[in-house]
């Protein structure tokens, strides 16, 4: 039996999706600081106008942005809650990670152990000791010989 995707699933993939665009990203950034036509949204990217209407129709599509006609004008704005599907599916994980993080600090903010002074150490016994104490050959290094 095969699952079919809800609406809010249909949404999220759509959201992400357009988000993968780097063009579309940078439209959103542009329309976080208010609304644009059409024709301003185009001047920065140097690409065609019908370029930029096919990344706004993708925008619009996965419900991050919203157009309407004014006269001449395509005017673009960003729709806030088209935005709330992705930031409601990563507030999970920022939980996760949130609280991860919260334990990195606990463990590290732990004193450290202090060693036990009765304890014998046997220097043999260490990595560092073990290389230094290798016998090196005596032999000098020959040139190597290269053919003409």
């Amino acid at each position: 039996m095969m699952l079919m995707p809800s609406d809010a699933e249909h949404r999220l993939d759509a959201a992400f999706s357009a988000l993968a665009d780097p063009t579309r990203r940078a439209i959103l950034a542009r329309l976080s600081t208010g609304e644009a036509v059409v024709g301003e949204l185009v001047q920065p990217f140097g690409i065609s106008g019908p370029a930029i209407s096919r990344h706004l129709r993708v925008l619009e599509r996965a419900g991050l942005i919203e157009r309407e006609v004014r006269g001449p004008w395509r005017v673009c704005r960003l729709q806030a809650q088209g935005l709330k599907a992705a930031h409601d599916w990563l507030s999970g994980y920022r939980d996760f990670w949130e609280a991860s993080l919260d334990r990195l600090v606990d463990l590290l903010e732990q004193p450290a152990p202090q060693p036990v002074e009765n304890e014998q150490h046997d220097p043999a016994d260490s990595a560092v000791s073990r290389r230094s104490t290798r016998r090196t050959s005596t032999r000098p290094l020959r040139p190597v010989k290269r053919k003409p």
